[in-house]
């Protein structure tokens, strides 16, 4: 009997990648495109079509096409992009990052906008959407990974993950009627579904460009942090990931949503559940401004980590800090400095270890669930010393993330979709 495959497809910031894997969680098939080989413009949706469309084909390759069921995507959370009734772009995408210069514009958001919601700020989704609708006579504004599922099934509405940055409140399932007060016309949103949604079968044209089924669903998608938590194999209310990257991000699935907005705590609904999480200015970056990666595993391999360096360090790389406590003045404290480099090493990892702890205790405290198993990425998670360390502070069960492409986080969701 034929192997259901679900395809997930990742556009990140460099480029595209899609995995097949089938029910059992195992990848069949597996293609990675860089954008510069299709454009230098990271902003034009031409390069995004071309290089997700590149992805798809090369795994398709790999698989037997009439095999496929369902196929989900993830763009990077509040890249933003105008479009005419057809779906055709009006004008480049604004990126995540891409800040609003209006600042009239953004005292009428902060003017309207509650406190708790994630539409404040020079990089919400929503300051984007009233920039789209003053430049250009938009039909939509729609999220990236919209405007790329809409190209596969015709239908450009969105997922309750991409829409939280631009004002949806996910636990009433719909936009707020205060973003009408800042003047935008709420028309131009899109239909909103729960990730993992079917949407909509593959259109017919598509389905022949690709030599796929008309039967395949196209379900509703997410945002690239939200797939690459899902890749680690992470699905219970108590499970963590732990992003170990140039800052600390801490993710946990939890039964009700949590949100502290002074520190960014959000949650996003996934799998049924809620997504809560927070992140720390502390992480790699503080390891970089101090250590060669020779001098990290040299001096890593030095140091015994079932026992304590004796020092108090919240390591830093200057004052501010966002999670788990926000406070914008807040000072590194590493000092005093020892002579002994890896003493010295040991304490930041120790400082760091115990910023992750301090970090779920915070997020329990605003009603998360008790951590009960910890999932580790990024390029920390290499560190054997470390993770002996973390294990000390955090006292949980720790298990290796089952993959670390947010592609498989996409295709996990095309199958959850689907099976629900």
């Amino acid at each position: 009997m034929a192997e259901s495959l679900y395809i997930g497809l990742d556009l990140g910031t460099s480029g595209a990648r899609a995995i097949a894997m089938d029910g059992d969680g195992n990848v069949a098939g597996e293609a990675a495109f860089a954008m510069v080989d299709f454009g230098s413009n990271h902003r034009d949706p031409a390069v995004w079509k071309q290089v997700t469309d590149a992805a798809l084909m090369a795994v398709l390759e790999q698989v037997e096409r009439e095999d496929v069921v369902a196929i989900c995507i993830d763009g990077t959370s509040g890249t933003m992009l105008p479009i005419d009734a057809d779906g055709t772009p009006l004008a480049q995408g604004r990126m995540y990052n891409d800040a609003c210069e209006d600042a009239a514009l953004l005292d009428i958001i902060a003017l309207h906008a509650p406190q708790e919601t994630a539409a404040r700020g020079a990089s919400s989704g929503l300051a984007k959407a009233l920039i789209f609708q003053r430049d250009f006579a938009p039909h939509k504004v729609v999220h990236q990974a919209d405007w790329l599922a809409g190209n596969l099934r015709g239908i450009y509405s969105s997922d309750d993950n991409n829409a939280l940055k631009t004002g949806y409140d996910p636990v009433a399932g719909s936009w707020p009627d205060w973003m009408a007060s800042t003047g935008l016309d709420m028309a131009l949103l899109p239909e909103v579904h729960q990730p993992g949604t079917p949407v909509a079968r593959l259109l017919p044209t598509v389905a022949a460009k690709f030599g796929l089924p008309e039967t395949v669903q196209i379900v509703a998608g997410t945002t690239d942090g939200c797939a690459s938590f899902l890749a680690t194999g992470a699905g219970q209310v108590g499970d963590g990931v732990t992003a170990l990257g140039s800052t600390l991000t801490l993710k946990i699935l939890s039964d009700v949503p949590v949100f502290d907005p002074a520190s960014g705590v959000y949650s996003h609904h996934i799998l049924g559940k809620w997504l809560a999480g927070g992140a720390s200015n502390t992480g790699g970056n503080v390891l970089a401004a101090h250590f060669s990666n020779d001098e990290l595993v040299e001096l890593s391999n030095r140091i015994d980590p079932s026992q304590d360096s004796g020092l108090d360090y919240y390591p830093l790389i200057k004052p501010g800090e966002r999670f788990p406590v926000a406070d914008p003045d807040r000072p590194p404290a590493m000092v005093p400095v020892p002579d002994d480099r890896a003493l010295f090493l040991q304490a930041i990892l120790e400082g760091i270890a115990a910023i992750e702890a301090r970090g779920y205790a915070r997020l329990a405290e605003l009603g998360a669930p008790k951590l009960r198993c910890l999932r580790t990425v990024g390029g920390g998670a290499n560190n054997p010393v470390w993770s002996r360390i973390r294990n000390r502070y955090l006292n949980t069960d720790i298990q290796p993330a089952a993959h670390n492409q947010a592609a498989y986080g996409v295709a996990r969701l095309a199958l959850y979709g689907v099976g629900r």
